[in-house]
């Protein structure tokens, strides 16, 4: 089958089975083209919990978790189940336990990019656009937040009336870009403005134009006057850029910002789990009781 056939019989099956086809924005670019909505990881699961049906996910593993924490009586399947995010596992609920302990004061901030055993043993979960303005409403001085080191040192410098420890966690795709290929790239499209995200290293974020959410770049090339600009986030969300916005150029700050567990799903694998044909994502029940506290907090801080 061409890629035009297996999205018309994607579009077929969704409207047969009543399921939703959520994609993040990282991934590829013809599945979003037949998805229900393209965004970030809670848009995804806050756009789910108010619609009908079933849903697949076209992301990585912690994303369909959080959509299953907020629909548990629903079915949900991650359309490639090998598709993992690193960063959510960097740390084990036990290691965090033990972290809380030698940091009784601090509220405990789990970034959304964790597994649903992590949010269990948290206070709140946050995005990247959503983190300052929950962080800020918290009555704790001391935060706790894992597992994010970059983002996290980004909202201490946002907050600093807040007093901030970390774990030393990251994520290895934004790792990749450095202090040289915003060099390089600045010379070389001199006029092009650089929009990074705040989970790159502090030496990228400190150099840029803009600095924010996936969606929030988005928004900010879409709207900007300027005709030029160099994204610093992975490099799929720069080819949505350059198809929604062909008037502008778009330049990737480094080759390399690519998640390949992104990239795993696949219109075959959307299409097997529209039709049931792959196990759903099922969460020991203890664990999802205690996960949905931190998602409920987030939604009732951040709005």
């Amino acid at each position: 089958m061409t890629i035009r056939e297996l999205q018309d019989e994607i579009v077929r099956e969704k409207r047969a089975r009543g399921r939703l086809l959520l994609a993040h924005t990282y991934a590829k670019r013809e599945l979003s083209e037949v998805a229900d909505l393209t965004g970030d990881s809670f848009a995804l699961a806050r756009y789910a919990a108010g619609a009908q049906g079933d849903v697949v996910v076209c992301g990585v593993r912690f994303m369909a978790e959080t959509v299953k924490l907020l629909l548990p009586e629903r079915k949900v399947y991650l359309a490639n189940e090998n598709a993992g995010c690193p960063m959510a596992e960097q740390i084990e609920p036990e290691e965090l336990a033990a972290l809380k302990e030698e940091y009784p004061e601090a509220a405990v901030v789990a970034y959304i990019n964790t597994s649903a055993a992590l949010k269990a043993v948290c206070d709140v979960c946050v995005t990247s656009s959503s983190a300052e303005k929950i962080i800020a409403r918290l009555p704790q001085k001391e935060i706790l937040f894992v597992p994010d080191i970059n983002l996290g040192r980004y909202l201490q410098k946002k907050l600093p009336e807040k007093t901030f420890h970390f774990v030393h966690g990251g994520c290895p795709t934004h790792l990749r870009a450095r202090r040289a290929d915003v060099e390089a790239a600045r010379a070389a499209h001199p006029n092009a403005l650089l929009l990074v995200h705040p989970e790159c290293l502090p030496e990228v974020w400190e150099r840029a134009d803009y600095v924010g959410s996936t969606t929030g770049i988005m928004a900010f090339a879409k709207n900007s006057p300027a005709r030029e600009f160099i994204i610093g986030t992975e490099n799929t969300v720069l080819e949505h850029l350059q198809l929604d916005c062909a008037e502008k150029s778009f330049y990737p700050l480094c080759k390399d910002l690519v998640c390949h567990n992104m990239r795993l799903a696949t219109l075959t694998d959307a299409l097997a789990c529209l039709r049931g044909e792959r196990a759903e994502i099922v969460l020991d029940e203890r664990v999802a009781k205690e996960a949905i506290r931190c998602v409920d907090a987030m939604i009732a801080l951040g709005g």
